[in-house]
């Protein structure tokens, strides 16, 4: 299952995000301000459990999230994405998966790996700037759930159809959400228009 949202504070960012003369300052300031807006939409099912509290009028119904949730970005354009998380959700806990590709075959190469302690009652947001062919989101998600993690949501900036339907066929119970699914990958695996490498425009490698 996958969601577009379509809000138009998330779509304006997008097409900054995507020009080329967007510098890597501005560039990581809207991955982190899309992130945030994405993530909004992405966890409105959090689990939450009654809760009551004093104000200074009297006491008021609540709610308090329940769970243990814990941010996994996917190494390296994935850490643009965990600070923004980690602002809205500061009790979460973090994990890291380090996978690159192999560019001739365009499949995942794991090469780090870091989770918390999982519990039954885990939630995991992966995080990863973009869907390309899908080989390392799949890849991380089938690591997650080798590691004990069960609930799991993948949040992407842009997508493709070729990412979204691997990922859909390979784990149909996770859920992605994007801002938006471009038309294709070119014969080098890059998404198009998509607005290049995510992670060389994050971090001023180009």
């Amino acid at each position: 299952m996958h969601t577009v949202v379509q809000h138009p504070l998330l779509q304006h960012r997008l097409t900054i995000l995507r020009a080329t003369k967007t510098d890597p300052k501005l560039f990581r300031e809207l991955v982190h301000e899309m992130t945030r807006l994405l993530a909004f939409d992405a966890l409105r099912n959090l689990p939450t459990v009654p809760v009551s509290v004093r104000t200074p009028m009297g006491d008021a119904a609540g709610v308090k999230i329940e769970g243990h949730i814990v941010v996994a970005p996917i190494l390296r354009a994935g850490m643009g994405m965990l600070e923004p998380m980690l602002e809205i959700l500061p009790y979460a806990t973090a994990g890291v998966i380090g996978t690159k590709r192999n560019e001739e075959t365009a499949e995942p190469i794991p090469y780090y790996l870091n989770l918390p302690k999982p519990f039954p009652d885990s939630f995991v947001v992966l995080v990863d700037p973009m869907l390309a062919t899908g080989g390392s989101a799949c890849d991380a998600i089938s690591t997650l759930k080798k590691n004990g993690f069960s609930k799991i949501v993948f949040l992407n900036i842009i997508s493709c159809p070729e990412g979204i339907a691997r990922l859909e066929k390979e784990h149909p119970d996770v859920p992605v959400f994007t801002a938006s699914i471009d038309e294709r990958l070119n014969d080098r695996h890059y998404i198009v228009p998509g607005l290049g490498d995510a992670g060389d425009r994050l971090f001023g490698t180009l």
